[in-house]
């Protein structure tokens, strides 16, 4: 299942990860980010013990969501290494989802 986090828990959690993290940002009056979560709490399942799948609601946590520029939501970003590394901006199917873990 994926982990909806808090601003003060994303250094842990995903900037110092062990393994990829996919960061959903969302928000929960978007009509798309609805649409998105259960395809994300597939991907998390599938993911489970290779890689970390966490939401972050951008009206709580603002200052994360300005930080990497979120303009729109849903985006979601892979992190790796405590780096950006791939980003989907928007609904996207799962496949091009899973594209980011490429």
């Amino acid at each position: 299942m994926a982990e909806q986090i808090s601003a003060a828990e994303f250094q842990q959690k995903v900037l110092n990860a062990d393994k990829p993290v996919l960061v959903d940002f969302f928000a929960t009056w978007c009509g798309p980010c609805k649409m998105m979560a259960p395809v994300i709490e597939e991907i998390a399942a599938e993911k489970a013990g290779s890689a970390y799948v966490y939401k972050v609601d951008v009206d709580q946590a603002q200052q994360i969501a300005a930080q990497y520029g979120i303009m729109s939501i849903p985006t979601l970003i892979l992190f790796e290494n405590g780096q950006a590394k791939k980003q989907l901006i928007g609904a996207q199917p799962k496949p091009a989802v899973m594209n980011l873990f490429n």
